[in-house]
Parts: C-alpha cells; structure tokens; sequence
C-alpha cells in the first residue's frame, strides 16, 4: 500500500514550514510519525509531495531514516504541472492545491493509496483502519474516508478549516468546507463566514483520504476544466471537491471510517507547544520507541 504526505504547504498562519519543526523529543518532524504508523499498518511506499527547492532534502533525510523495505518517492508540486496542452498563467504564484498535490503523485501510484497532511498528527489505530479498508476495495470506484469528530479538531487559538461530512448508513454523501470553524459552546462549533452551528460530534475531514488511481483522470479532467475557467490565477484545486463532483455525479462511492484515534495539528504557531509535550507523552507511554527510528 502507499501513503502519500502533502508537505507543499507554506504555513502563513503558523509562521512557517510547520511540516518541517522540530517537534518530537528528538526534534522528530511530524510527518515522521505520520509514516511510522502507516509502516506499522503495514504501508510500504512512502509518497511525500513537497515544494521544489525542497526535494532534496527532505529525500536525503528520510532515506537515512527509514526502513531499507520501505520505498520512498519525494516530487515537487510545480506550478508548470498542467495537463498536456495547457500552460501555468504567467502571474501564478503558488501551486494549484490538495488535488494537484495529489496529481502531482500519478506517474508514481498504480495502486489503491491513502492521502494525508504533513501537518496533522493521525494516531496509530487510524492508519491501522485505514489499511484494512484499502485491503478490502471491491473495486477501483471506491474511496474512503478516516473521520474524526469536529470536537476533537478545534484550536484554542482561531479558526480552523474543515470538510463537513453528511453521512448516511456508512457512506458519505455531500462534504462541504468550512474555512472559519471556532468552538461557540459546549455543544456546538459555529462556522464564522455562514453562521451555520454544528455538533461536536459532527463528522469532519482532516484529508485522510483512501482513493485508487481513478481519481487522477478525475483530477485531469476538472483541472482542464479549471484552467479554461475565468480565474485560473487565483483559485485552487481542493480534494474534497473533486471527490464532492465526482459523488455528485455518481463516479464513486464512499465509504466513511470513524476513527477515535488521537487527532492533532499545527494550524498557529501556539499549537507548537501542545504538540511537543502530546508527542513527549506518547513516548513516555511507550505508543513509540524512545528513539522514532532505531531498530
């Protein structure tokens, strides 16, 4: 199975490459703990999609690292990756978003994938769920969906950004993004940009996505359909509208796997602190060896 890691980010809110601090007790990046559970879940190709000038690097640091059995691919999402017959408007500044990010990845993946941030902290038993679903695909049409519970994604510092998930009998049926969530109670979150209220308990999307190959014609298609639209200088791709279009207009189906596994993420630059001492805690508790790597 593979596991593709978006790492293109450029963490305006946080104040940085958030992706790459620092924050275990070995100064571990958060991706680290991203790819050990996906190995221990039995993951053995190792997708990262990075800025350019970054490839390098990050390839020379995590091939020292990991397994010898584990494969690893380091791409750069390029603003000059367009379908064949477009190009890149001169005055883009920045890549196309999630679903490019993905895009980037179609030369290297031939076989059903999961999808995830560099940023966000997962927990062992997601991947673990995640890899049984993937095992079990009965076709090429099906995806998935690791969800976590909109209470256990908040910030204590400001909004957040995250897929609301309509889910019927197992199976997701609309996602909507809300890019201004914000605890407003014991019992609810508010979406500062509609004023639409939602449960604690309510379904979200952190882009733990499980797809297959059929996404990228999926992908192509809408991108050339983007490209030829009346902004393609500011807009982006994100993932969960493609998947959104492609459930609307029947392609997919897919399958939503709840998760109470731990969730955290670096959106400000004060999560940093909590999330040192949470991956400090995990070592002490034995969830990992006290060195990440060593055998």
């Amino acid at each position: 199975m593979t596991l593709l890691i978006m790492a293109a980010g450029s963490g305006s809110r946080y104040g940085g490459l958030k992706q790459f601090d620092g924050l275990g007790p070995n100064g571990e990046y958060l991706l680290e703990y991203t790819i050990f559970n996906a190995i221990t879940a039995g993951f053995n190709h190792i997708v990262v999609i990075a800025k350019p000038a970054n490839t390098v690097d990050i390839k020379a640091y995590l091939s020292q690292k990991l397994p010898e059995h584990i494969a690893l691919t380091v791409l750069g999402q390029a603003i000059s990756d367009v379908p064949e017959g477009f190009t890149a408007p001169e005055n883009r500044e920045k890549p196309w978003g999630t679903a490019h990010a993905v895009w980037t990845a179609r030369a290297v993946i031939k076989t059903p994938f999961a999808t995830v941030n560099a940023d966000d902290y997962y927990g062992p038993e997601a991947f673990k769920d995640a890899g049984a679903f993937l095992n079990a695909l009965p076709n090429a049409q099906t995806y998935g969906l690791v969800a976590y519970e909109l209470s256990n994604t908040l910030s204590e510092y400001g909004t957040v950004s995250r897929g609301v998930c309509e889910v019927k009998d197992g199976a997701l049926k609309d996602i909507t993004e809300r890019t201004k969530l914000i605890a407003s109670g014991n019992e609810e979150a508010t979406d500062e940009d509609s004023g639409l209220k939602f449960p604690l308990n309510t379904p979200v999307s952190m882009n733990f996505w499980l797809s297959t190959p059929f996404i990228f014609p999926a992908i192509t298609a809408r991108f050339k359909a983007f490209l030829s639209g009346e902004n393609p200088e500011k807009g982006e791709l994100y993932l969960p509208y493609i998947v959104a279009e492609q459930l609307e207009e029947q392609e997919v189906s897919v399958g939503v796997i709840p998760t109470s596994s731990q969730w955290f993420g670096l959106t400000y630059a004060q999560d940093k602190a909590a999330a040192k001492e949470t991956l400090k805690a995990l070592h002490e508790s034995g969830v990992y060896p006290a060195e990440l790597w060593k055998a």
